[in-house]
């Protein structure tokens, strides 16, 4: 299971997050395309440590909100949505290919990644998107229990599917992510290295009710925001490579 992290979403001289930190202990990094965050010369540091890391690349595109740092939801058309994608995944896809990288997949943030999840109509609307990209581009989204008919309309569009976990969120009975609003949604330290333990030994999370549902994940979602964070990271990849 390889692990993937949200990178580049600094702003000018607004720091988020510690990529530089991070980029060593990851093997997918999300990269910000500028509509919450990111920016040219951070899109292209960003590009740079992975390059010299070797980290995967991806896009990260999100709805245009800066100020709520994409985690607004947004009432587009499906054409709207179709161009807000395309430019963004061009914008980190040129940028990539000046530093001899190949994009391979995108994974949409905050808001819409929510809704993606949600809403099959915003869905489709993504599959669309990345079908019609000029190249081809896998789709990350997160494992639930609809993953089996999520990869049947992928594969409808000619669309590779990578299927995500997260390390340190709580998983409502549908194999949803719990609101961040709501209290226990997400997971401290123990938890989260428990929840990894059994997402790799069985293939289970254990749901807000205390349900047992299965996901099949081809990633686990982490985050590099802070020192603590960081030191997690690690302890993660250390129970990844034991199993």
């Amino acid at each position: 299971m390889k692990l993937n992290c949200d990178l580049g979403e600094s702003y000018g001289s607004w720091t988020m997050g510690m990529d530089s930190a991070v980029m060593p202990f990851i093997d997918m990094a999300n990269i910000a395309c500028g509509f919450h965050a990111g920016d040219a010369d951070v899109m292209q540091q960003t590009l740079a440590l992975a390059k010299h890391h070797q980290v995967q690349i991806g896009a990260h595109p999100s709805y245009p909100d800066r100020q709520g740092f994409g985690r607004r939801s947004m009432n587009c058309s499906t054409e709207e949505l179709v161009n807000l994608l395309h430019y963004q995944i061009a914008a980190l896809d040129g940028m990539a290919q000046i530093h001899g990288l190949q994009l391979s997949y995108v994974k949409p943030h905050g808001a819409l990644y929510n809704d993606m999840m949600r809403h099959p109509a915003i869905l489709e609307t993504v599959f669309t998107a990345i079908a019609s990209y000029h190249k081809p581009l896998a789709l990350m989204m997160l494992a639930t229990a609809k993953q089996h008919q999520h990869k049947q309309q992928a594969q409808a569009e000619s669309i590779d599917v990578l299927f995500e976990a997260f390390a340190d969120r709580r998983y409502t009975d549908e194999g949803l992510l719990m609101p961040r609003s709501k209290s226990g949604a997400v997971l401290n330290k123990q938890d989260v290295l428990e929840q990894v333990k059994l997402l790799v030994s069985e293939g289970v999370v254990i749901t807000e009710s205390g349900q047992r549902l299965s996901l099949i994940a081809d990633t686990l979602c982490v985050h590099g925001d802070n020192e603590a964070a960081i030191a997690q990271v690690q302890q993660i990849q250390q129970v990844l490579k034991a199993s």
